[in-house]
């Protein structure tokens, strides 16, 4: 007789490839997370609808009562203009350089959080987040003192330099701005990359790495075939959400540069026309379309990563 166990009942997958106590589990996932969704949405959707209402219009503030329907004709205005396109390659370059720098550094800072004595393991968290916790506009107020040619004090530590000039302006080149601008950006926000990736660290079954080191494989062995594989999910997170964020980078490049010398980025570009020139339907354009951009870089994200976020494994 035969003493295999019946399934559980209600456990069995079913055609469609679901198991019900997992659709149990996405049903009770939804009724959590519903409301606040609903609200979210709620609160999002109105301003987007909004602007796009508005983008179909030639309206300017100066002018209101000369509302003009115009269909598309503003994002032809926005796609054919020169500066449109050069925001663009700010925006992407700042995006890039800052992400990839965050990561980096950020995993760095969740090893060193994550392997630091338990003594200290509390204290080192701790100093790591502090950027982090500071508001970002009084970060990017500090970081433009910090090197201003008349109350910096970065020109008097980089001196003793050989042919650097103390009184050099950072904030006159587009070179030195974007710097400076990376720089504060990086400082801010990798302890929230740290963050994320500690968690993805905590995921990795420590069996696994002393498995792998007892048989021979080296540091950078056990990094790339054990600890990085187990930490996809966290870094595609970590990764979408920093991209999505700096994509929109406004506070720093408005108190440093205000987007003079070639530094100004979209979403700068859309307040200056929307508010330094009144033009509404403009500026509304260019918010739909950096709409837009950041809708096609998170799918370019989810569907290039391919992970299932559930369980971290690949999709």
């Amino acid at each position: 007789m035969s003493t295999t166990r019946p399934a559980e009942r209600g456990t069995a997958p079913q055609p469609g490839g679901r198991s019900a106590r997992s659709r149990e589990e996405a049903r009770l996932g939804w009724m959590l997370a519903g409301p606040a969704f609903v609200i979210m949405l709620l609160v999002t959707m109105y301003p987007i609808l909004q602007a796009f209402f508005d983008s179909l219009f030639s309206l300017r503030l100066t002018a209101p009562d000369e509302r003009e329907f115009i269909w598309f004709r503003n994002y032809t205005v926005v796609l054919g203009d020169p500066a449109f396109w050069q925001s663009m390659a700010v925006t992407l370059f700042i995006t890039v350089v800052t992400v990839v720098l965050e990561l980096v550094l950020g995993f760095l800072l969740a090893l060193v959080m994550h392997r630091a004595v338990k003594r200290l393991r509390g204290f080192a968290r701790t100093a790591i987040l502090v950027p982090y916790g500071i508001v970002t506009v009084v970060a990017a107020f500090a970081w433009f003192y910090a090197f201003d040619i008349n109350s910096g004090y970065i020109n008097s530590w980089l001196a003793w330099l050989p042919g650097f000039d103390e009184d050099f302006n950072w904030f006159a080149y587009q070179g030195s701005s974007l710097f400076v601008i990376i720089l504060s950006e990086v400082w801010k926000t990798t302890p929230f990359i740290s963050l994320l990736l500690l968690s993805g660290l905590a995921q990795v079954p420590g069996d696994l790495e002393e498995a792998a080191k007892v048989d021979g494989a080296t540091g950078w062995e056990v990094m790339r075939r054990v600890i990085l594989p187990n930490m996809k999910a966290a870094i595609m997170v970590a990764v979408l959400f920093r991209t999505l964020e700096a994509f929109r980078i406004f506070d720093n490049i408005y108190i440093m540069t205000a987007g003079a010398n070639g530094t100004e980025a979209l979403s700068l570009l859309a307040y200056n026309t929307s508010i330094g020139r009144l033009e509404i339907g403009l500026g509304s354009a260019i918010s739909v379309l950096l709409f837009l951009s950041v809708l096609i870089i998170a799918a370019i994200f989810i569907k290039g990563f391919r992970v299932d976020l559930a369980g971290g494994r690949d999709s």
